[in-house]
């Protein structure tokens, strides 16, 4: 669990008035996340969660935010901000940027189907395609300029083997420009705990916090090395099953390109080698938290050399 700024009930009690929610019920740390503080919090009136923003600058958030908006008045589930009294969707608690957004129903699945993996294509294709009206522009901010800066950042951290993985990735991906595959808002970090089931129905999308303006390819490649795998705690292949379940329902709605077919490997080994970054970078360079969780980077560093060394699987050809 991740809570680096405690609040009060007393704090959120006084923050709320400036809110047409009703007065405070129950306010409860949330388990998860390494990158805010949040927390649920239930009032007269619904069932909210608090976001305070640790990194993210205040000038950045808008795009988060509004992005969210956008999609929940398009149809898509996802937590819809909260207007305050000013209407503004931002405020300040207890010195860091704070929103309070809706909270959906269901709860994640640890091991997806095939069932589930549909739903997930379908959702992901509709999402993308929803975006594409949202006027913002903000680049990827976990994307290549990031990737270099945070291996010079772990590099002391890294014996010879894993630096030499790593520089020989960002060598790969600096020879292969996707700037002609489809663009748009993508989640960027939808991985599995941030996907809510209400039984077989996937119900919500939830932490917007990493999205930006990236290929397409790049948001459904994160999905796969996640939601894809053969066996999570084990086995870091692509399930062909379960992997062309989630892309059948997402071409069926947003067909690929031909150009997207032939970037797949190199979009699966991209999304491999950011999260293998940022969680060497959480792990070996962490902030000071009352509670802080860090995800084992071995995992991501396991998926990106199974990428390297193995053709993944596609869709069904027609």
């Amino acid at each position: 669990m991740s809570v680096y700024t405690p609040v009060s009930k007393a704090q959120l009690t006084a923050w709320l008035q400036n809110y047409s929610v009703g007065a405070l019920e129950r306010l409860e740390p949330i388990k998860s996340g390494i990158e805010n503080t949040n927390y649920f919090v239930t009032t007269a009136q619904g069932r909210y969660v608090l976001t305070l923003f640790e990194r993210l600058p205040a000038a950045e958030l808008p795009f988060y935010l509004n992005l969210m908006a956008h999609l929940a008045r398009h149809g898509i589930p996802c937590p819809a901000p909260i207007a305050d009294l000013s209407d503004a969707y931002l405020g300040t608690l207890n010195g860091k940027p704070a929103a309070l957004v809706t909270r959906l129903p269901g709860k994640s699945l640890e091991r997806p189907g095939e069932a589930a993996c549909r739903e997930l294509g379908f959702l992901l294709a509709r999402l993308h395609l929803a975006g594409r009206s949202y006027p913002a522009y903000q680049e990827n901010p976990r994307g290549p300029r990031w990737w270099r800066a945070a291996a010079q950042d772990v590099r002391p951290f890294l014996d010879a083997p894993a630096w030499k993985l790593l520089e020989a990735e960002l060598e790969f991906q600096a020879q292969h420009r996707l700037s002609d595959l489809p663009r748009g808002p993508v989640h960027a970090d939808l991985f599995r705990d941030n996907a809510l089931f209400d039984g077989a129905r996937l119900a919500g999308v939830i932490d917007f916090y990493f999205a930006g303006v990236d290929c397409w390819l790049f948001d459904v490649a994160v999905c796969a090395n996640d939601w894809c795998l053969v066996d999570p705690g084990q086995e870091r292949g692509l399930d062909p099953a379960l992997t062309r379940a989630f892309l059948d329902a997402y071409h069926a709605l947003r067909p690929f390109t031909p150009l997207e077919r032939d970037a797949w490997p190199v979009l699966l080994r991209a999304a491999a080698l950011r999260f293998w970054l940022s969680r060497l970078h959480d792990l070996h360079l962490p902030r000071a938290g009352e509670l802080v969780h860090a995800h084992d980077p071995e995992h991501f560093r396991d998926v990106l050399e199974m990428r390297v060394a193995t053709v993944p699987p596609w869709m069904e050809q027609p």
